[in-house]
C-alpha cells in the first residue's frame, strides 16, 4: 500500500482517498461547535506530547470539529471526515463520533505521533480523505482479569488508550476471583486487607501448585478506579466493573469466613488455577454483603452493565449444608443445585432496582432471569440459544476471543491456557450469529484476557496483541478481508511499536524479530 495512504485499524465502513495532503502546523487552529469541547481537549492531549502543536481554538480554525444532531444515519458512534488540503471537516451526531474520528486522525498521521515525547523535524501531514464510519455492533468490548495478576492502575489507564485507538469501546475489569479481590468495600476493609493478598503461585499447568515463596498481592483504591472512569469517559470508553458471586469466591471467605457454607472454617487465597468448590452461603448475611459490595460498585462505575459473574459455581458445598437445603426447601426449590438461579436473581432484582442491567457469564442462558444480559463463552451455538431465549447477548466465543490460549505452535510461544491454538486469523475470521430470527438482541462482541499465564505487563502485551486489533476489525467493520487485515496491520506495526506494545507474532509461524518470547518466562 503506497505510504501516503495509511492503513487502519479498524477498517472504516466506506474509505476514498484523495490526491494531496493536509498539513497540520503550528499555526493550525480548530473550530469547536457547541458540545464538541471534549473532543478538541482529546485531539490536543493526543497530539501534543510528540507533535507539541498547540492546536489552539479559533473561530476560522482550519480544522473544524462540528457536531450536528442532524447527522441521525450516523448513530451513537459514526463520524464522517472529510480531509481536503486546506481544511479538514470531522463530524458527528454525538461526541463519542468525534471521539472515534479522533482515533482515526491519529492513525492517519505518521506514526511517530503515537510517540509521547517530542517528534522534531516530522511533517504532520494528513492524506485527504472522504471517509464515513459506523460501527457495525454497539458493543465492542476488551476484558482485563486484574484479580489474578494484579495490573496497576498506570497499565489499567494505558490499556484504556489502545482500546480507543483501536475503537473498541468497552473495558470489561475481572475485580475479583479465587484468587484476589482488588475492589474496595469500604464496608468490608478486609476483602482487600486479606482477599488482596496471597502466596504467590508461579505459573504451571492448570490446577497445580508451585510456591516460590513470594506473595503476590495488590488493590486498587476508590480514588484510582473513580478516576479511571473518568480517564476512559473522555476516551469513549466504558469501564464494566465484575465482582464474581456465588462462586469464584474464595478470595472474599478468606476475608470473611461468615460468608461460607461451613461455619467456623477458615480458609486462605487460593493459590490454583481453574475452578474452586468454595462458594458463599446462601443466608441473609451474604445478601447484605452483596448489597454493600454492589452499592458500592454502583457509585463508582456509571455503566449501565454492572457484571456478576455467576457461571462455575460448584454446588457440592450448598448439597452438603444444612442450611442450603434448608434455604432450598423454604424457597421451593427442587434441589440445592436450583440455589445458583435463585441467587443470582436475587442479586440482579437489586442492581435492577439500582437502575443497572445485570451481567453475567452462562453457557446458554439458561437458568438466568429474562432481565440479565448473557456472556454466551463455550460454544457458538449457545449464543443463538441465548439469543431465543429472548435475552441481550454479547459473544465471548472461546475458541475466537480468549487471548490466553496460544497464538501459534511456535516452540518460542510463551506459555498459555492449555488448549487448542486460537492464532490471529482464528480471531479475525469470527462471525457472529444473525438475531434478526429471535426474540433477542445480539449486543456485541467481546476478546478476553485471563491472567494465570500473563504476570507482567510484557506478557499482557504479547497474548493480547496482534489478536486484539483482529478483534477490533471484524467487531467495527463487520466484514473485513483476511488478506487485506493482514496487509494493514503490517503497516499498523509501527503505531504498536510507537505505543511501546510488545506484541506477539504478526505472522503466526515466525517468531517475533529479535525477540524469542523467552524473556517473559
Amino acid at each position: 500500500m503506497p505510504a501516503h495512504r495509511p492503513s487502519l485499524v479498524p477498517l472504516p465502513t466506506q474509505l476514498s482517498y484523495r490526491p494531496g495532503h493536509f498539513t497540520i502546523e503550528p499555526g493550525t487552529t480548530v473550530r469547536v461547535s457547541p458540545g464538541a469541547e471534549p473532543a478538541a481537549a482529546l485531539l490536543r492531549t493526543l497530539l501534543a506530547p510528540a507533535t507539541g502543536l498547540p492546536l489552539a481554538a479559533s473561530t476560522d480554525g482550519s480544522f473544524v470539529l462540528a457536531l450536528d444532531p442532524q447527522l441521525n444515519g450516523l448513530g451513537e458512534e459514526g463520524y464522517g471526515l472529510t480531509v481536503a488540503q486546506d481544511a479538514v471537516l470531522l463530524r458527528a451526531a454525538h461526541l463519542t463520533g468525534l471521539l472515534r474520528g479522533i482515533q482515526t486522525v491519529r492513525q492517519l498521521l505518521p506514526a511517530k505521533a503515537l510517540w509521547g515525547t517530542a517528534q522534531p523535524g516530522v511533517a504532520w501531514r494528513v492524506p485527504c480523505v472522504e471517509i464515513t464510519d459506523v460501527p457495525r455492533h454497539p458493543w465492542r468490548g476488551f476484558m482485563l482479569d486484574v484479580a489474578r495478576h494484579f495490573q496497576p492502575v498506570s497499565q489499567v489507564r494505558r490499556y484504556v488508550d489502545l482500546l480507543a485507538l483501536h475503537k473498541l469501546n468497552v473495558l470489561h475489569l475481572h475485580l475479583t476471583d479465587d484468587q484476589g479481590w482488588r475492589m474496595p468495600v469500604a464496608a468490608y476493609p478486609r476483602l482487600t486487607e486479606v482477599g488482596g493478598r496471597r502466596a504467590e503461585s508461579m505459573v504451571g499447568p492448570a490446577g497445580s501448585t508451585v510456591f516460590d515463596g513470594i506473595p503476590h498481592e495488590g488493590a486498587y483504591t476508590r480514588r484510582e478506579l473513580t478516576d479511571l472512569v473518568a480517564y476512559a469517559v473522555e476516551r469513549g470508553v466504558t469501564v464494566v466493573p465484575e465482582t464474581e458471586m456465588p462462586g469464584h469466591s474464595r478470595a472474599a471467605l478468606a476475608a470473611y469466613p461468615e460468608l461460607g457454607t461451613v461455619p467456623g472454617r477458615r480458609l486462605d487465597v487460593w493459590t490454583r488455577w481453574g475452578v474452586c468448590e468454595n462458594v458463599l452461603g446462601v443466608h441473609e448475611e451474604v445478601f447484605a454483603f452483596c448489597r454493600a459490595v454492589l452499592d458500592e460498585v454502583c457509585d463508582v462505575f456509571p455503566s449501565s452493565h454492572v457484571h456478576i459473574g455467576g457461571d462455575e459455581c460448584p454446588t457440592t458445598e450448598w448439597a452438603a449444608s444444612p442450611a442450603a437445603r434448608a434455604r432450598a426447601a423454604a424457597e421451593g426449590l427442587a434441589d440445592t443445585a436450583a440455589l445458583r438461579g435463585w441467587f443470582l436473581g436475587r442479586v440482579g432484582e437489586f442492581l435492577t432496582e439500582r437502575g443497572r442491567v445485570p451481567t453475567a457469564w452462562a453457557e446458554n442462558g439458561e437458568g438466568l432471569p429474562p432481565d440479565f444480559t448473557v456472556m454466551t463463552w463455550r460454544d457458538p451455538e449457545h449464543t443463538r440459544i441465548a439469543l431465543k431465549r429472548g435475552h441481550t447477548v454479547i459473544s465471548a466465543q472461546h475458541r475466537a476471543s480468549y487471548l490466553d490460549y496460544a497464538q501459534s505452535c511456535s516452540p518460542d510461544e510463551p506459555q498459555g491456557q492449555p488448549g487448542a491454538v486460537v492464532d490471529l486469523r482464528a480471531v479475525h475470521d469470527h462471525e457472529l450469529p444473525d438475531d434478526s430470527d429471535t426474540a433477542g438482541r445480539l449486543l456485541g462482541t467481546q476478546a478476553h484476557l485471563w491472567t494465570e499465564f500473563a504476570p507482567t505487563a510484557a506478557h499482557v502485551d504479547r497474548l493480547v496483541f496482534p489478536r486484539l486489533c483482529a478483534h477490533a476489525d471484524r467487531a467495527w467493520h463487520g466484514s473485513p478481508s483476511w488478506p487485506g487485515f493482514r496487509e494493514r496491520l503490517t503497516a499498523h506495526a509501527t503505531r504498536l511499536a510507537a505505543l511501546g506494545v510488545r506484541h506477539g507474532p504478526l505472522e503466526p509461524h515466525l517468531p517475533v524479530p529479535h525477540r524469542s518470547g523467552k524473556e517473559l518466562s
